[in-house]
């Protein structure tokens, strides 16, 4: 077994008595105070959370916009410096290689932000793109700190750790600054719902445990928390967010995953795209759906069968819990596409037991 990669904010997780666990091969928080407390406070206030174990690539030089337009889905004309775009790369049979973030940081230079269980296999992936493209392409991960403020406090924990008016970042765009003395990259994305920040920036003079601890006493009037993976996946769920790994792989593609909104067929071209094209026009035979619980103690959990009335598989949960803010049972699976009509009857083989279900449409938690 290979030993476990730590973040820069390893010691701070230690330190704060973090339970941690392995995850992407890292040495990960999952909680610190309990998972409740710290999904409650990104919902009322806020949440900081270590997420420096994700991957970051620099693609640049004048063949990187048409590399990128080719390995994505999503239209790169749609940015402009300062934007970030939600997107997707697939295989030449339309299977999902990963779902990422793009950062057009000029022209002709692009930030791509991919899960961390998936970077070595994205970068061969891309490398293999590039072949005929020969942009130059950057692995920075193990270079980049990564901090996410969530919350409806975040911008208030923030501001007053910056010269730059963060209320000026709407969702979706960035700006590069100085905050807590440090230069970095300030996007206004996130995985919960919530306004928020995601910060970027290079390991050099500066302890990331200094800049940790200058948001922490910055947020400590406004409830900032630290927060770990527990409370992301709870935070997520309830909005609907697709996980790499459960929700979405190499073996579900973007139409019958509800990605179809980045999926462009109009351009000219992209990896997958004519196997897309032909899952299009056949029909799609299973789709992924939101289910919430008629009955608050039935928990969906992954992999649990998912049936009609009579008791015939029909799909298979994919992600689930107990949302912690509705306080009922929610979770997002594969049904057959006959069965994922919103408002359909469907039930969930729990240890032997058929509860009832509803599907519904994402996210579960409907933001004001």
């Amino acid at each position: 077994m290979s030993e476990l990669k730590r973040t820069p904010f390893y010691n701070v997780h230690k330190e704060s008595g973090a339970k941690l666990i392995d995850f992407g091969g890292f040495e990960m928080p999952v909680q610190y105070a309990g998972i409740l407390k710290e999904h409650e406070a990104v919902r009322n206030a806020a949440g900081m959370f270590d997420v420096s174990h994700m991957g970051e690539f620099y693609v640049t030089g004048d063949a990187a916009y048409n590399l990128l337009q080719f390995a994505t889905l999503n239209d790169l004309d749609k940015l402009v410096p300062g934007k970030v775009q939600y997107t997707a790369m697939c295989y030449e049979d339309g299977g999902i290689v990963d779902d990422l973030l793009v950062y057009m940081l000029d022209v002709n230079r692009y930030m791509l932000v991919v899960n961390a269980s998936n970077k070595d296999k994205d970068l061969q992936w891309l490398n293999k793109l590039n072949s005929r493209f020969s942009a130059k392409i950057m692995d920075v991960s193990d270079m980049m700190c990564l901090l996410a403020v969530q919350g409806p406090k975040s911008e208030s924990v923030l501001q007053s750790l910056t010269d730059i008016p963060l209320s000026d970042i709407p969702f979706y765009t960035f700006k590069s600054g100085v905050l807590a003395g440090v230069s970095m990259v300030i996007s206004a994305t996130g995985y919960t719902g919530e306004r928020g920040f995601e910060l970027y920036f290079p390991i050099g003079n500066i302890s990331p445990d200094t800049v940790w601890n200058m948001i922490m006493k910055a947020g400590e009037p406004h409830g900032l928390q630290p927060a770990g993976l527990g409370a992301r996946d709870t935070l997520r769920l309830e909005m609907g967010y697709a996980l790499y790994g459960n929700d979405i792989s190499a073996e579900t593609n973007p139409l019958e995953a509800g990605l179809g909104w980045i999926t462009k067929l109009q351009k000219e071209d992209f990896s997958g795209k004519d196997a897309i094209v032909q899952i299009k026009e056949t029909g799609l035979d299973r789709k992924l759906i939101g289910l919430v619980t008629s009955d608050r103690k039935a928990i969906p959990r992954s992999h649990y069968r998912l049936t009609d009335e009579q008791g015939n598989t029909i799909g298979e949960v994919t992600s689930g819990g107990k949302s912690p803010t509705l306080g009922t049972g929610i979770g997002m699976g594969y049904v057959k596409s006959e069965f994922a009509t919103p408002g359909s009857k469907i039930f969930i083989d729990i240890r032997g037991n058929l509860y009832e279900a509803e599907v519904q449409r994402p996210p579960f938690l409907k933001k004001k």
